[in-house]
């Protein structure tokens, strides 16, 4: 008798609210050994501007924009894409840098007719995000980072900025393959992490969720970490939102006051109280408010709280 897994069946559940919500799966074939599976609109409305929606390192899209897509599909064309070796999503190319990862994202949205977006990317889907601006200027129009260390420099590691030492430190606890580094994982990544959960789940969740191209995966955040220097870094000229939790032990808040610096007039820092890495988790309805200010409502970030170098939210 096959085991129930608590992990399937929550994907199932997350597939049926994209789908109810408005969005259908499809799968492409880029034709040089590339497959990009993607979250698309049923009907794609041309009145409304198109939001493409990039997820960060861990499970798939659906488990990192759920709280996202109903509520966003009021106002935007939604498109979700699953990054290479998440999801359905893989390349036999031997590529693994987030300009990439950017391409191809680009790739599968021209073979949708999509050809000028805003972007909303979270921790490593940051990265691709401000990589797609970086590349496409054109193309995207506003760009919203959350939590994404873009500014990361080699350096930071050496100087002890990052809870880990190394790059293979970090890649043993943001790909957990066992019950004790998922523990350590959400310790760092929320600012109240749970706690009791039980070992069978965080098994179930490993074996569904972190078990597949675990060494593309790996390859991906080495790629990322290798010889980064702020002075490398190009500034990108669209208008930028870069949102962070107050106490981020992944990527430190200072790396968010570096970014706003790096992009002078054309970005605002805004930082989400009470919240760690994971405020796509912890703080859905705040994000969802800035999201909504800032590419609807205005070019500027919601101006609330108090300022110290960029604004506080609850």
């Amino acid at each position: 008798m096959a085991k129930l897994s608590l992990t399937a069946m929550m994907n199932r559940c997350f597939r049926y609210s994209f789908s109810k919500a408005g969005l259908r799966s499809s799968t492409m074939d880029l034709a040089d050994g590339t497959v990009m599976h993607v979250w698309v609109p049923k009907v794609h409305i041309k009145s409304k501007p198109t939001l493409i929606l990039i997820h960060g390192i861990g499970a798939n899209a659906m488990w990192q924009w759920y709280d996202f897509v109903s509520p966003l599909m009021s106002g935007f064309n939604v498109y979700v894409p699953d990054l290479l070796f998440f999801g359905d999503s893989y390349t036999a190319r031997p590529e693994r840098s987030e300009q990439f990862q950017a391409q191809c994202v680009m790739r599968v949205m021209e073979a949708h007719g999509v050809t000028v977006m805003n972007v909303v990317g979270i921790s490593y889907g940051g990265f691709v995000g401000y990589s797609l601006a970086a590349q496409f200027k054109e193309r995207v129009e506003k760009l919203v980072l959350c939590c994404a260390g873009v500014c990361l420099e080699d350096k930071d590691l050496e100087e002890g900025m990052l809870q880990v030492k190394s790059v293979d430190e970090a890649v043993s606890i943001l790909l957990p393959q066992t019950p004790q580094k998922m523990r350590e994982l959400m310790k760092i990544s929320f600012y109240k992490p749970r706690k009791g959960v039980p070992t069978c789940f965080l098994n179930d969740f490993i074996r569904e969720m972190c078990s597949e191209h675990l060494q593309e995966r790996k390859e991906l955040i080495q790629a990322l970490h290798k010889d980064r220097k702020l002075s490398n870094l190009p500034k990108i000229t669209q208008p930028t939102l870069l949102i962070w939790g107050e106490h981020d032990q992944i990527f430190p808040l200072e790396l968010g006051h570096r970014l706003e610096r790096h992009l002078g007039d054309n970005a605002k820092l805004v930082m989400i109280k009470n919240a760690g890495h994971a405020i796509n988790v912890e703080k859905p309805k705040v994000l969802h408010k800035h999201f909504k200010y800032f590419l609807i409502d205005t070019f500027r970030p919601m101006e609330s709280g108090n300022h110290s170098n960029g604004c506080k939210t609850d």
